[in-house]
């Protein structure tokens, strides 16, 4: 097997821990998977952020979050406020140049009320759609997170007028 199909595959596994993890609520899993200074070889007392490759996350309908301190609190907060979540994640791509990887994916999103026990239905579940991309960087430990990205997906008439409704301007002359 080449190196870098071998990359790509290492990649896909890590960007599956991390869904994992977060549909398991696993916040240690969760940090282990974030870049930290010490995974590039910088000093955590002090560095340049710009040259320790300082970490950063935007949810959907959030600011950009910067540095472990942010990015982790929100996952602490996602977490303790969400009962139960699956990701199904589809059009996965990975491109992976020397140490750094991109992963592009559509997150199909099932959230909700607490997960059912064995022979309980499921609940009411909100659907979201969101578009992501992952960017990893390689560590002698392993690919970790750089920064996640993540938007929502508008449904086609979002925003839009739609052509099939009357006008109600009135009477044009």
């Amino acid at each position: 097997m080449s190196a870098p199909h071998t990359d790509v595959e290492q990649v896909e596994a890590t960007n599956a821990a991390f869904y994992e993890a977060l549909e398991q609520g696993d916040f240690e899993e969760i940090a282990s998977l974030w870049l930290t200074p010490a995974d590039l070889g910088v000093d955590e007392s002090y560095h340049d952020p710009a040259d320790a490759g300082v970490i950063s996350c935007v949810h959907p309908g959030w600011p950009v979050l910067t540095g472990r301190g942010e990015v982790l609190r929100s996952y602490a907060l996602i977490m303790a406020n969400t009962d139960y979540i699956q990701f199904f994640l589809t059009d996965v791509h990975v491109s992976v140049t020397g140490d750094t990887a991109v992963v592009s994916c559509t997150e199909n999103i099932l959230s909700g009320g607490p997960a059912p026990k064995a022979g309980e239905e499921l609940g009411p579940l909100l659907g979201q759609l969101v578009v992501a991309t992952n960017v990893y960087r390689r560590t002698p430990s392993g690919w970790k997170l750089w920064s996640h990205h993540a938007s929502p997906v508008l449904a086609e008439n979002d925003g839009a007028e739609d052509p099939e409704a009357p006008d109600d301007t009135g009477p044009s002359s």
